[in-house]
């Protein structure tokens, strides 16, 4: 594996959800692997399982962790061509990349998509300027449009807790006051997909994500005839796509609720956290025993500490 972008960089999905499930009896018979290595952290948003979980692994792999806060550490980066640097913009791209390349052996990256131009964040500037001039391997720590390390912990998860082969998982949209990005949801998305999960999506009209990512998936605007024998509840928020970054309505009726969940399969309840407790979801419904939101933060160690011995090895 030469970068770990999005789960397409995975070739086979199963078999690493395997592994990093086999990995978590014994994760310290990698602690060699990393040894002599380093890893640079770039934040240019705010992070905690994302921060301490890729830490962790990285700690037990015996890799050397450098974190850097790049909006408040570090210079101001220029990602345009041929431009006169003669404002506010004190380094380039192509320079911060290269001299990271010689300080470490992976980049790992974390660039929230901004919300305001649809066009720009799928271009995803940052994460694709480091790939273009860095000269070792890239690790998307989320981005403006994917959070892979989150859909492979979600993964590990459900792999650990299902009771059947093909189990039905909704997805489900739910009221937040802020404008939030898409990457979880369309991480999780394509999971999924790779793993023949039976998914649905349950959001609002107007609320629909990136047709090409949901593309071949039942989509549901009743929250309440889509919950219906579910085995999994993944509760997520996102701005609209159409109107892109723009928070349409904030309907409290999507929360998600005891009463809601009464009508799935006895399902196990999902969120990526940080989560709005009675906004997004009920107490009564996070702190139960069919809630998984702690397992899934646990599983970030393992997804990130697969992936981070698939890049040192370079294998896929």
């Amino acid at each position: 594996m030469k970068n770990f972008i999005n789960s397409d960089d995975i070739s086979d999905y199963k078999k690493i959800v395997e592994e990093a499930i086999q990995l978590k009896s014994n994760p310290n018979e990698l602690k060699d692997i990393g040894k002599n290595k380093s890893i640079g952290l770039l934040f240019f948003n705010p992070s905690l399982r994302t921060r301490i979980s890729t830490q962790k692994a990285s700690m037990i792999l015996g890799l050397k962790t450098f974190v850097m806060n790049f909006n408040s550490e570090g210079w101001q980066l220029e990602f345009e061509n041929n431009t006169i640097m003669s404002e506010d913009k004190a380094e380039h791209v192509k320079d911060a990349a290269k001299v990271l390349s010689e300080y470490c052996d992976i980049i790992a990256i974390r660039k929230f998509a901004d919300l305001n131009n649809k066009i720009d964040d799928e271009k995803e500037i940052v994460l694709s300027s480091f790939l273009k001039y860095s000269t070792v391997p890239i690790l998307n720590l989320e981005s403006s449009t994917f959070h892979p390390l989150q859909g492979l912990a979600d993964a590990i998860t459900i792999d650990e807790t299902k009771n059947k082969a093909r189990p039905k998982i909704v997805l489900s949209w739910a009221p937040h006051p802020k404008s939030l990005p898409h990457a979880v949801s369309n991480s999780f998305i394509k999971m999924a997909k790779k793993n023949n999960f039976e998914l649905i999506i349950s959001n609002p009209i107007g609320y629909d994500l990136n047709p090409e990512i949901t593309k071949g998936i039942n989509i549901i605007h009743d929250q309440k005839e889509a919950f219906i024998n579910a085995d999994f509840i993944y509760a997520k928020n996102w701005s609209s796509y159409e109107n892109y970054g723009k928070v349409l309505i904030n309907d409290s009726s999507w929360k998600i609720d005891k009463n809601k969940m009464s009508l799935t399969n006895n399902a196990k309840f999902m969120h990526c956290l940080p989560v709005r407790r009675n906004v997004v979801v009920d107490d009564d419904v996070i702190d139960s025993e069919n809630s998984l939101v702690i397992s899934q933060a646990e599983n970030r160690i393992y997804s990130a500490l697969i992936i981070l011995k698939k890049l040192i090895e370079n294998e896929r």
